[in-house]
């Protein structure tokens, strides 16, 4: 038998470190807080809030910018019609100043007059570029939650949005946003810029008295928005730090209230399995009402009962041999015996010997045979529903049809209780145990004595009562007659006629359907003893 594999698996199960329960268990639950946390964290609802406020302030920005606009760097010319004067840059640069934000204004004829992020100085254009605030010294933590988020982000879905191009010569061909705003259009626009940076933009027509004379296009950045769901995403991610800890913390508990008792059941049912001195027992786990407990309570029972059989098997065992030396003694005897003589009508008495004792060891060993297949047989076969009162009459027919001359047996109901009789269960068993008790009531009957089956129905149970007139029991006996191969038979009946296990057989099947049998004596008026009794009693089947 090859048990490398088995002696693999024991190794492996005493040196693994964390149990594979517990390995699932925190597998399902962190799988789960993370599935949770990923879908929190993905804010583009959330985003797209944020940018919609602020590009509406950006819209109400350059609204009251185009009106300042419009009201004091606007000029008349000699024709009558306005135009934006040259004020409007330094009007264009202190309205921005404040608000962080790029304005850029142009003419109906595409030119670009203002830029507040450009500066003409000494023959050329200077473009002033806000840098981001120093940052101070920054902890091992938040690096790692800034790595963190950035890998995070790359595997987050997310809006897409047109890329945002600035050429060094700008014209508003450049932006349709600021080309739809000269026909009195107000636009806005999301693009994505450098990094994963946003650019939002408003643009807007800068007239007076109904007439366009330029386009305002407002610019800015995303940081703010980007600062505020990064502090969003901090915050989730501390408190899923938290929550991981405690979900980690809690299933390593829980697994071990599982695995552990586990393990020590598999290493005591280990231990048990190859312990032929009854030394090691399954642990006691009663306390804990749950299935663990459960099951280490049945584990104890299933060993127990284990115990039980083996030891029942080996009593069997030593029974059956002591039964069957005693006929093959006398065998052997017989035949020795029988080969020393020389008187034929020794010869036939010692041949007559032999061939009771042949026949008693046949009849000792189909009941052996017919006990042994019991225990399978009534374990294996499914009951079925049985109609006890036509069973019980048929039994009663056919012994008084047969057996002319002997004692008669009857059926009685006590009561006039004929009502179901139905119980689930093996006929053909159930037949052979009430056949062994009329059997046996016929051994001890007097040859005009009577047999009389009683059944009536108490409550959810049906009991039959089998009487006869015989002798009774001995006193003492009442229990010691259920034994195996225990014999108690008439002075009249010949020696090994019964082989001692009918008794026993009947009781086996009794108790396989959940019954019970008993045998007392019946007691007259004046005290006496007047026959014997079997008492067997079923849970009865409604229908």
């Amino acid at each position: 038998m090859d048990t490398g594999a088995d002696t693999s698996h024991k190794k492996w199960r005493r040196i693994s470190f964390i149990s594979p329960i517990t390995r699932r268990i925190l597998a399902v639950n962190v799988l789960a807080l993370g599935l949770l946390v990923a879908g929190i964290l993905f804010l583009d609802e959330y985003k797209n809030n944020l940018i919609e406020a602020e590009l509406s302030a950006l819209a109400t920005q350059s609204e009251m910018f185009a009106v300042a606009l419009s009201e004091g760097a606007v000029t008349e010319t000699a024709s009558g019609h306005y135009r934006v004067s040259n004020i409007s840059k330094q009007m264009v640069r202190r309205l921005v100043k404040t608000t962080g934000t790029r304005a850029r204004l142009f003419r109906q004829d595409g030119q670009i007059i203002a830029d507040s992020r450009r500066l003409v100085g000494a023959g050329r254009m200077i473009e002033i570029e806000e840098l981001p605030p120093a940052k101070g010294s920054v902890s091992m933590l938040s690096k790692a939650f800034d790595v963190f988020d950035h890998i995070m982000l790359r595997f987050l879905p997310g809006r897409q949005f047109p890329q945002y191009i600035e050429r060094p010569d700008q014209r508003i061909t450049d932006y349709p946003e600021a080309v739809a705003s000269l026909d009195g259009e107000y636009i806005k626009s999301v693009k994505a810029g450098k990094g994963d940076l946003l650019v939002l933009s408003v643009s807007v027509p800068v007239q007076r008295y109904k007439q366009v004379l330029g386009a305002l296009m407002l610019t800015k950045g995303s940081s703010a928005i980007d600062a505020a769901l990064y502090e969003v995403r901090r915050r989730i991610l501390e408190v899923f730090a938290v929550a991981i800890a405690v979900t980690v913390l809690l299933s390593i508990y829980l697994s071990g209230t599982i695995a552990r008792p586990l393990k020590r059941l598999a290493a005591a049912a280990e231990l048990v399995s190859h312990d032929f001195g009854r030394q090691h027992q399954i642990p006691d786990m009663s306390a804990r009402r749950d299935e663990i407990g459960e099951l280490a309570t049945t584990l104890r029972e299933m060993t127990d009962a284990l115990w039980a059989r083996m030891d029942a098997t080996e009593r069997f065992a030593a029974d059956v041999a002591h039964e069957i030396k005693n006929p093959l003694t006398s065998l052997h005897s017989a035949v020795e015996t029988a080969a020393r003589l020389k008187d034929p009508e020794q010869q036939a008495k010692l041949m007559t010997i032999i061939q009771e004792d042949v026949v008693r060891l046949d009849r000792l060993i189909s009941d052996i045979s017919d006990a042994s297949r019991l225990d399978a047989e009534l374990s294996r076969t499914k009951f079925d529903l049985v109609d006890m009162g036509a069973m019980l009459a048929t039994l009663v027919d056919m012994h008084n049809d047969y057996n002319a001359g002997s004692p008669k047996v009857r059926l009685e109901h006590i009561d006039g209780d004929k009502g179901s009789l139905v119980m689930a269960g093996m006929d053909g068993r159930l037949a052979q145990v009430f056949q062994n008790l009329i059997t046996n009531a016929l051994s001890f009957s007097p040859k005009q004595g009577r047999i009389t089956l009683a059944v009536v129905q108490t409550g959810s149970e049906i009991c039959i009562y089998v009487d006869d007139e015989g002798p009774g029991i001995p006193t003492g006996l009442e229990q010691k007659i259920f034994e195996r191969f225990y014999t108690e038979r008439p002075d009249s009946e010949k020696f090994g006629t019964h082989s001692g296990l009918g008794l026993n057989i009947s009781k086996q099947i009794v108790e396989a359907h959940e019954g019970s049998i008993t045998a007392s004596n019946r007691i007259d008026i004046d005290g006496e003893v007047v026959g014997a009794r079997f008492s067997v009693s079923f849970p009865k089947v409604e229908i």
